[in-house]
């Protein structure tokens, strides 16, 4: 049946930056078409573990700020000593600065380009070599966005590093394949998340915002489970390289 293909049960995900919002939501659903889950916070993800143990599957919480490339290696160390292997990796940690392209900050953009790309592709890096050492292939799901399509406003180092986020999952994709590893990334819109609360919170901002977005809402962690799923698993064996947006339609306008 064609729906047992959207199965991962007995699989093992890294998701990084799950405590709340939009990785929580893909951890979660992860977990519910079957997979265990390895969580990478700076901050105890008390409700993610408490969900996802609700739902019957096995949690490992392990604590590191993955924008310090030198500790990579020793979580996917950790994630297989505990799971035995290593199936998916949902790159999902970001941050976001937000001021005036004319002043702003060496730190702001080092600040971003560190967590939002650089670790990025750190992480595939170390977790690809698993997937070869292992000889099963895998997945890696790498967390772009709409600005890795558009400009965007005072946001410079986030811009840059979401594009380079699409680029990346090219290049990667096109490297590993042979390896059976399938590279892909999910854009997600305008969403309701920690991110946003400064948009949502300028009424006038948040009006704009919604009167471009055809589905006529901000979009919630459980928007992007389908797309998660579907790059996690076996129904999207012949999907490499590929952006998904999931934004109600903002692209479209």
């Amino acid at each position: 049946m064609v729906l047992d293909n959207f199965r991962i049960d007995g699989k093992v995900a890294i998701v990084t930056g799950c405590n709340t919002g939009l990785g929580q939501g893909m951890a979660c659903a992860l977990a519910e078409a079957g997979a265990d889950v390895v969580g990478i916070n700076q901050a105890e993800p008390t409700e993610t573990i408490a969900r996802v143990e609700g739902i019957g599957r096995r949690f490992l919480d392990l604590r590191a700020n993955v924008a310090e490339i030198s500790g990579l290696e020793g979580l996917v160390s950790q994630a297989v000593a505990w799971g035995g292997h290593v199936d998916i990796l949902v790159n999902n940690a970001g941050i976001i600065r937000r001021d005036d392209a004319i002043r702003f900050s060496e730190k702001d953009w080092d600040d971003v380009i560190d967590l939002n790309l650089k670790s990025v592709f750190f992480f595939s890096q170390a977790v690809a070599r698993q997937y070869i050492a292992q000889d099963t292939g895998g997945r890696i799901i790498n967390v772009a966005s709409m600005l890795s399509f558009q400009g965007g406003i005072r946001v410079p180092s986030y811009t840059a590093s979401k594009s380079g986020v699409v680029g990346l999952t090219r290049l990667m994709a096109n490297e590993w394949a042979a390896h059976r590893i399938n590279v892909n990334a999910i854009a997600p819109g305008y969403m309701a998340t920690n991110n946003t609360a400064p948009l949502r919170a300028d009424e006038a901002r948040s009006a704009s915002i919604l009167e471009r977005i055809p589905a006529g809402r901000w979009g919630t962690p459980q928007d992007l489970a389908g797309p998660v799923v579907f790059l996690a698993s076996s129904a999207s064996d012949y999907v490499s390289g590929y952006t998904v947006a999931v934004d109600g339609g903002w692209l479209a306008r």
